[in-house]
C-alpha cells in the first residue's frame, strides 16, 4: 500500500513514511494510492467483529504486512486498547425516540482522540525501536489532541512530545489534563491565542524540510494519515450496531452524523464510504461553520474571526482535513486540490467548481447548531433519557431532534459522542444541569502543573525552534 499527496508533488511513501511525516512535502495531505473496495461478503463477516476486530483488519488492509506483521500488529493494537475502561472500548447508547450515542470517549482522557492517537503511538513505537530512532512530535492543540497525545507517549524514551494550547480557549479541565503531566519527555506551552494562531508557527517549523529532517520532527495532528485510518473504524462500528440487517441486497444504509472541527472524523467517514461501507453523512458544526458554508454554497473561506462556543473544541476556521476530502471526490485531481488549496492559503478564501461542489452536497448532509441548541439538545437528552452529553456530541444530536421533529420516517442514524460529559461542567452547568465528575477529573485540581507561556509579542516559531534544538542537543551521544 502506497500513500501519495493530494497535491501530486510529493513522493510516494509507505505507511512509514506517511506516519512520520504529516504534511506532505509539498504541503499536501498523504492518502492510499489505491483505496481496497469491500464486498457484501466481507461487510457482513465483519459485522460479528468487535470494534479492536475491526481496527485490525482496517489496519492490515493500509499498513500491510511487509512493515508490521499481522500478530505484531494485533499485539500493538491489544496494547493500545488495554487501558480503556470500557470493556467493548467504544459502546453504543441505545436512547429514547431512535437515539443511536456511539461512545467514542472511554479512553484516558475521556475524547475520541484516544483511539486513534493509542494505535499510532504503538505504531511509533514498533518503527522507533525497530530502527533505534529518537523522534520530537510538534502537536497543536484546540483542547482535546494535546492531552490524548501526552497520554499515549509520556514516559517514553524515544519520543519527546511538544504542545502547545490556546490560553483561556479550553476548559479548565482539558488545560489541566495537559499541564499536571510532569514527565521528562512532555513541554507544554500555554499561547496567548486561539487554536488557529498557534498553529502557524507550527506549519512555520514544519515549511522548513532541513530543520525537520535534522530534528526528526513529526506531528501527531489530525493531519497525520495514521489518525484518519483508526477513525475510519468508528464509521464500520456504528453501521454495524446501527444497520436493521445485513441480509438484504443492496446492504441498507445507515446515517452517521459526524460532529467536527478540523473534519478528520468526516474525511475517514467519505474514504470508509468510497470504500463500500453504505453510510450517508451528516456533518455537524457549531458556529465556526465554515464546512456548514462549504457543503451548503461550495463558499470555502474564513470568518473574519473564530466565534468562542460551548464547544469549543470544535472552535476551528481551518478544517485543513477537507483538502482529503476535496481530492477525494474530485476523482484524485492533485492538480485541482493543489490550485484550490493555494488559492484558499493566499487568500483565505475561494469557491469550490461547480462540480466538486456538487459532489460534496451530494456526499454529504450539513448543519450548524447553536450554543443555545447545545444547551436545548442537553436539557433534553437529560430529561428522556437521564444521560448526559457533552457538548460536542450536543451539536451531533440536535441535529437528531430536528429530523425527529419533523415526523418523518428516516434512515437509522448513529450520532458520535467524541467526548464526555465530565470534560465539559462549564457547558453542563450552561444547560441548567449539575455535573458528574470522575474522581480522577477531580484530583487534577491538586496536581503540580508545569507549562511555559508563549505571550503576545514574544516569537513564537524562534521559541519553538529553540525548544526542538535544545531537545535534540540533548538526544546526542555524551562522549
Amino acid at each position: 500500500m502506497w500513500y501519495i499527496s493530494t497535491r501530486g508533488m510529493a513522493p510516494r511513501v509507505d505507511f512509514e513514511g506517511a506516519l512520520f511525516s504529516g504534511y506532505a512535502p509539498d504541503g499536501g495531505l498523504f492518502m492510499p494510492e489505491e483505496l481496497p473496495q469491500l464486498g457484501i461478503e466481507t461487510l457482513r463477516h465483519w459485522s460479528t467483529l468487535s470494534y479492536p476486530s475491526l481496527v485490525k483488519e482496517l489496519c492490515t488492509l493500509f499498513i500491510g504486512p511487509e512493515l508490521i506483521p499481522r500478530h505484531v500488529l494485533n499485539v500493538l493494537i491489544d496494547q493500545a486498547f488495554c487501558r480503556f475502561r470500557h470493556k467493548e472500548v467504544v459502546h453504543l447508547s441505545r436512547l429514547r425516540n431512535g437515539l443511536n450515542v456511539l461512545e467514542l470517549w472511554h479512553g484516558a482522557t475521556y475524547a475520541f482522540k484516544d483511539l486513534s492517537l493509542c494505535c499510532t503511538a504503538q505504531f511509533l513505537q514498533y518503527f522507533l525501536e525497530k530502527e533505534k530512532k529518537h523522534v520530537t512530535v510538534v502537536v497543536g492543540t484546540s483542547g482535546d489532541t494535546g492531552s490524548a497525545a501526552i497520554e499515549s507517549v509520556q514516559g517514553t524514551k524515544n519520543v519527546d512530545i511538544i504542545v502547545l494550547l490556546p490560553q483561556g480557549h479550553c476548559t479548565k479541565i482539558q488545560e489541566l489534563q495537559m499541564t499536571t503531566v510532569v514527565r521528562e519527555n512532555v513541554h507544554v506551552f500555554g499561547v496567548e491565542g486561539n487554536s488557529d494562531e498557534l498553529d502557524e508557527p507550527i506549519k512555520a517549523v514544519f515549511a522548513d524540510v532541513a530543520f525537520v529532517k535534522k530534528h526528526n520532527l513529526m506531528s501527531l495532528n489530525s493531519i497525520n494519515w495514521s489518525r484518519v485510518l483508526v477513525q475510519m473504524a468508528h464509521h464500520f462500528f456504528a453501521y454495524f450496531q446501527c444497520a436493521p440487517s445485513l441480509d438484504t441486497y443492496p446492504l441498507p444504509p445507515v446515517e452517521v452524523v459526524v460532529p467536527t472541527g478540523a473534519a478528520g472524523n468526516l474525511a475517514a467517514g467519505c474514504i470508509a464510504r468510497k470504500m463500500g461501507l453504505p453510510i450517508r453523512l451528516v456533518v455537524a458544526v457549531n458556529r465556526n461553520d465554515i464546512i456548514h458554508r462549504t457543503v451548503q454554497r461550495g463558499d470555502f473561506s474564513l470568518s473574519k474571526a473564530i466565534e468562542p462556543t460551548l464547544a469549543s473544541a470544535m472552535d476551528i476556521q481551518v478544517p485543513y482535513n477537507m483538502e482529503r476530502i476535496f481530492w477525494l471526490l474530485s476523482g484524485s485531481d492533485s492538480q485541482g486540490t493543489r490550485a484550490l488549496m493555494e488559492q484558499f492559503e493566499r487568500t483565505q478564501s475561494t469557491s469550490l467548481p461547480k462540480e466538486l461542489h456538487s459532489k460534496l452536497s451530494g456526499a454529504v448532509t450539513s448543519e450548524s447548531v447553536s450554543d443555545e441548541a447545545i444547551t436545548q439538545t442537553m436539557g433534553r437528552c437529560w430529561e428522556e433519557n437521564q444521560y448526559l452529553l457533552c457538548p460536542h456530541s450536543a451539536v451531533a444530536v440536535s441535529y437528531h431532534y430536528q429530523q425527529t421533529n419533523k415526523q418523518q420516517p428516516s434512515l437509522p442514524r448513529c450520532c458520535l459522542a467524541p467526548a464526555s460529559a465530565a470534560k465539559f461542567p462549564e457547558a453542563v452547568l450552561a444547560a441548567g444541569l449539575a455535573p458528574e465528575t470522575p474522581a480522577d477529573i477531580l484530583a487534577l485540581e491538586f496536581k503540580e502543573t508545569r507549562c511555559t507561556p508563549m505571550r503576545k509579542g514574544d516569537d513564537w516559531t524562534l521559541m519553538l525552534r529553540n525548544t526542538i534544538e535544545g531537545l535534540s542537543w540533548q538526544q546526542r551521544p555524551q562522549s
